[in-house]
This record gives C-alpha cells, sequence and structure tokens, in this order.
C-alpha cells in the first residue's frame, strides 16, 4: 500500500480524537455493517480456499494463483478491515501504539501481495492462451507454487523493511491515532512496485489476452465450412476459453476501480493544504472491499465454484474421497 509522505507536526495536529457524534442508533448500525462486511470478506474467501485446497481436479496452476488471492483477501477480512472500520467509526485509534504497528505491516502485505497475485494470474493466462505448448510442459502447479511463495516472502521483506527499517513508526505516533508516514522518496519508489508497474503488466497483458482471443475466434470460424463437426468442439473451446478472459477482466476492471480512488488521494495529500487525510481513509474502504467482492465474482462466474459450494454446504466434503469429485 502506498503511504503518504506528511510532517508529523501536521498529522498530530490535523489528527483529533472527537467524541461520539451520531446516535446510539445509527452508531449500532454502523457497527453491525462493520461486522457483517468483514464477515463476509471472510466467509467468502474461506469458501473459495476451502473449494481450491479440497478437490484435487482443482490443484491447477491458475486456481492456485486464485488460492493465493483468497488467502490475501482473507487477512484483509480478518486483520485489517475491522481495525479500518472500527477507527473510521470512532474516529479515533483504541488499539494501541503495538497493534497500529501490527495493522499497518498487515495492511500493506496484504495489499502487496493482492496486487502482485493479480498480475501474476495476468501472466498465466497470458501465456496459456500465447504460448499453450510452453505452458502446459513448463507451467506446472510446482512452477506456480514457487513463484506464489516469493510473491509473499518478496511482500514481506519489502514491507518490513519500507515500514519499520527506517522508524516510521517510532519516528510519528500521535495519542489515539494510527499514523503511517514514509518520506516522499519511499514513497513514490512504493507507488512504483506495488501499484504503476503491476497495474501497467495487468493491462498490458489483458489487452493481448483479448485480441488472442478474437483471433482465435475468427480462425475457428473459418474452419467451420471445412469440417462442421471439428469446429463444432473448438467452437466449445474457444467459448471457453473467451469466458475465462472476460471473467479475468472483470476481476482486473474491478480491481482497478477499488485501488484508484486510495492512490488518487495518496498522490494528492502531499501536495494539497487541504486536510484530506480522513478522505483518504474512506478510500481505503473502496480497496478493501475488493477483497469482498472477489468471492462473489467467483460464484456468479465460475461454475466450478458454484459446484464446490454446494458440496460443501450439504456436508459431501466429508465424505470418503470426496476431494476426487468432479466439479469441473
Amino acid at each position: 500500500m502506498n503511504l503518504t509522505a506528511v510532517n508529523q507536526t501536521d498529522v498530530c495536529q490535523e489528527y483529533w480524537c472527537p467524541g461520539r457524534s451520531v446516535s446510539l442508533f445509527v452508531y449500532v448500525i454502523l457497527y453491525v455493517a462493520a461486522a457483517a462486511v468483514s464477515l463476509l470478506t471472510v466467509c467468502g474467501n474461506l469458501l473459495v480456499i476451502i473449494s481450491v485446497s479440497h478437490f484435487k481436479q482443482l490443484h491447477t496452476p491458475a486456481n492456485i494463483l486464485i488460492l493465493s488471492l483468497a488467502v490475501s483477501d482473507l487477512l484483509t477480512g480478518v486483520a485489517v478491515m475491522p481495525f479500518h472500520l472500527t477507527l473510521l467509526i470512532e474516529s479515533c485509534w483504541i488499539s494501541g501504539p503495538a497493534m497500529c504497528s501490527v495493522f499497518n505491516f498487515v495492511a500493506s502485505q496484504a495489499t502487496s501481495v493482492s496486487v502482485h497475485t493479480v498480475a501474476l494470474i495476468a501472466v498465466d493466462r497470458f501465456l496459456a492462451l500465447h504460448s499453450p505448448f510452453f505452458y502446459s510442459e513448463k507451467i506446472s502447479p510446482t512452477v506456480i507454487c514457487i513463484a506464489t511463495l516469493f510473491n509473499w516472502l518478496f511482500s514481506l521483506i519489502y514491507n518490513f523493511i519500507l515500514l519499520f527499517v527506517n522508524g516510521n513508526f517510532t519516528d510519528v505516533m500521535c495519542p489515539g491515532k494510527c499514523v503511517y508516514i514514509i518520506d516522499g522518496v519511499s514513497s513514490l519508489i512504493d507507488l512504483l512496485i506495488v501499484f504503476l508497474m503491476p497495474c501497467t503488466l495487468i493491462i498490458i497483458l489483458y489487452t493481448h489476452v483479448f485480441v488472442i482471443a478474437k483471433r482465435h475466434a475468427t480462425a475457428i470460424r473459418a474452419l467451420q465450412v471445412h469440417n462442421r463437426t471439428e469446429s463444432s468442439k473448438n467452437r466449445v473451446s474457444d467459448k471457453s476459453e473467451r469466458k475465462a478472459a472476460i471473467l479475468l477482466g472483470i476481476l482486473v476492471i474491478v480491481f482497478l476501480l477499488c485501488l484508484l480512488p486510495y492512490y488518487i488521494c495518496s498522490l494528492v495529500i502531499p501536495y494539497s493544504n487541504a486536510d484530506l487525510f480522513y478522505v483518504r481513509d474512506v478510500a481505503v474502504i473502496f480497496f478493501f472491499l475488493n477483497s469482498t467482492i472477489n468471492p462473489i465474482i467467483y460464484a456468479l462466474f465460475y461454475p466450478w465454484f458454484q459446484k464446490s459450494l454446494k458440496l460443501i454446504f450439504t456436508f459431501k466434503v466429508f465424505n470418503k474421497d470426496s476431494s476426487l469429485t468432479n466439479v469441473l
């Protein structure tokens, strides 16, 4: 997550802890809504994790990346969203300085892993369509697991250095507040590594994916004149490829739309005299809501996820050899 570079004194003056300014009814509604969103995020991503982990048919390179994305989204739902939503409701950090450090580290870790995982998914889909023979021979579940592990370790080391090595949390800790600050150069580097580079790669690769899918569709239509039976089989395969590309495109568009408000605020705040910190905190909600939306998109568009849900909710996953069940 891109962190904002500001002056410590200004932050402590502009951040304050007001008393509760809404009625008890509204106060309760806000907490119920916050709990509902967090619970939906946790349950949705937990179902994705159980589905991909349990059914052996789903142990494919693409689904391993989806599993990694679901784990980072689950981390957001468990350890980030409840604290951030509480901060917005209370207008004050009530969990202490130690939890502030943990909260900001976990939020940065989950965010960077999510962005880079979506980039890896784009690379996976591009290779599957552009070089299918290379993909089937070289891109195995083991290779993807190694890439996923490297992604998590890189994010872990990167965020630790960014947040703790240069003493951000020891330099800035206002009473009752959870403020994270890095210098301007580090902020720009973080913006480049966590947002601009992966998102540019995602847009470029998915543009190629849609071009390739369209080219395949044109080639298959040309075959219909020569061999109607064979072209019918190819048409089904091509439709499946295009559907997967469109679905992942929807995931990426939603992902980018959720990220943009926060990063726009992060770019504007250092150069603005206006008090935009609360606006930035509200924009972060859209960032975190992406973790809630992803499992809903899976449920609506992935047949394997729908079948997995039926087996989970009917407790058939506890049957012997249920992991071998056909869910495709």
